[in-house]
């Protein structure tokens, strides 16, 4: 039996993440979050459109205003994803990929203090 990996553009995971953290939105709440990205408004609906197709996301059509909502579990997305990146760019090495992220970005005292905390629980 194959388990059948989800794979989400790289634009479908920007709208994702809005709807992961806002629940439910209608496409201008998106657009308007990820204005900042220089998407058009009816770039933002197409691919939305194309995402309720694809079974990414589910639409209210209730209302003159349509309100999606992400069916994808943002946990398992991220852990099928991070394994991906492991195996594909990392040979299969999560020390690799966690030193390789903390020399690239710098980390807040309150985030390393948690990442302590995740690795004492793991000994």
């Amino acid at each position: 039996m194959s388990i059948n990996i989800i794979k989400p553009t790289e634009g479908e995971l920007e709208i994702l993440q809005v709807l992961w953290q806002k629940k439910l939105c209608t496409v201008r709440n998106v657009h308007e979050t990820l204005a900042k990205k220089n998407a058009g408004y009816t770039t933002t609906l197409k691919l939305m459109q194309i995402m309720h197709e694809k079974g990414l996301v589910e639409r209210d059509t209730t209302a003159k205003t349509h309100i999606y909502k992400a069916l994808l579990n943002q946990k398992k997305i991220q852990q099928q994803l991070v394994n991906k990146m492991i195996d594909n760019v990392f040979d299969g090495s999560a020390a690799r990929l966690v030193m390789q992220a903390l020399g690239n970005k710098s980390a807040s005292k309150e985030e390393i203090d948690l990442i302590k905390e995740y690795l004492d629980k793991l000994k």
